[in-house]
């Protein structure tokens, strides 16, 4: 008789921990020894995190877990169900690590400025490495994912971007009290995005590949089930060997194209792939056509 539990993969499931355990060192780290006692606002929950730490000596990661609970409950039917349960698994492992294993750390007591680029490139390696693994933190990105699940004409920079910029301003206002603070919460959101962006291909700017194989159907499937992305089959053939093959083109945003990559692997190890940047994609998922326009 089969256990019920047979369906877990715990090879991937201990990979993931493993990888939310060094992912979440990375971002406690950032945070807590060096964000934290420099008196500077964050952007995102952990911002959030560190007003409550000011305010009421609440902990960050409990602090984070707290704000991430009504949002989970709310965001929960917009995200699917395997994303939200793994981002819930790194929440928790990243909560946990910065509330018991950063305080072992000895806390950065020097320059505001050098606290802040340690801050964001630590958390911005932290980040990429869960979200290469298809899973997030909570908080934010939840927030993030289910606008634009129901406003999918808004770009995901967009969005982040505006929530960026209100927890700054928050956390200016209402604790640090510093134009200075301001102007180093600004760097430290401006240098995550470009570790990000270097890990990650890059937060929000469009891509296209065009994939040459022999499974086009099943990799558009694939491309569908790993990121939300709809494919286009084009027919191709070969001018040295003559065979016809089927030309998957994509379209999607810099986050996607690494799972996107990974997925074409995993269908065809033998596809031919193209990755292209794309200056600018219209349409349903990405920015929505301008409809004021006079020809």
């Amino acid at each position: 008789m089969k256990r019920g539990i047979g369906s877990i993969d715990w090879k991937e499931l201990g990979i993931d921990i493993g990888v939310d355990i060094l992912a979440g060192i990375f971002i406690a780290a950032g945070i807590y020894n060096f964000a934290l006692r420099a008196n500077f606002p964050v952007a995102g929950f952990s911002g959030l995190a560190i007003v409550m730490y000011h305010l009421w000596k609440i902990p960050v990661g409990a602090a984070t877990l707290l704000l991430n609970v009504p949002v989970s409950i709310f965001c929960y039917r917009y995200l699917g169900k395997a994303f939200f349960f793994k981002s819930v698994k790194s929440m928790l492992i990243t909560s946990a690590i910065m509330d018991y294993v950063a305080p072992l750390f000895p806390v950065y007591q020097g320059s505001r400025l050098l606290a802040a680029l340690c801050m964001g490139v630590l958390a911005g390696i932290g980040y990429s490495i869960v979200f290469m693994r298809a899973s997030s933190t909570g908080g934010q990105d939840f927030i993030s994912v289910a606008i634009r699940k129901m406003k999918p004409h808004i770009t995901l920079g967009l969005i982040t971007f505006v929530l960026d910029v209100i927890t700054i301003v928050i956390g200016t206002v209402v604790v640090f009290k510093d134009v200075d603070g301001l102007i180093y919460g600004v760097i430290v959101t401006y240098l995550m995005a470009i570790v990000m962006d270097r890990i990650l291909y890059g937060i929000d700017e469009g891509k296209m590949t065009l994939i040459v194989t022999e499974h086009g159907r099943e990799i558009a499937r694939k491309i569908d089930e790993c990121s939300g992305r709809g494919a286009t089959i084009l027919r191709g053939q070969g001018t040295f060997s003559g065979e016809e093959k089927d030309v998957v083109m994509c379209a999607c945003n810099n986050k996607q194209m690494y799972t996107i990559k990974k997925a074409v692997h995993k269908v065809d190890p033998k596809a031919f792939t193209i990755i292209m940047e794309s200056n600018e994609v219209v349409g349903e998922g990405f920015k929505e056509d301008s409809k004021d326009l006079n020809f």
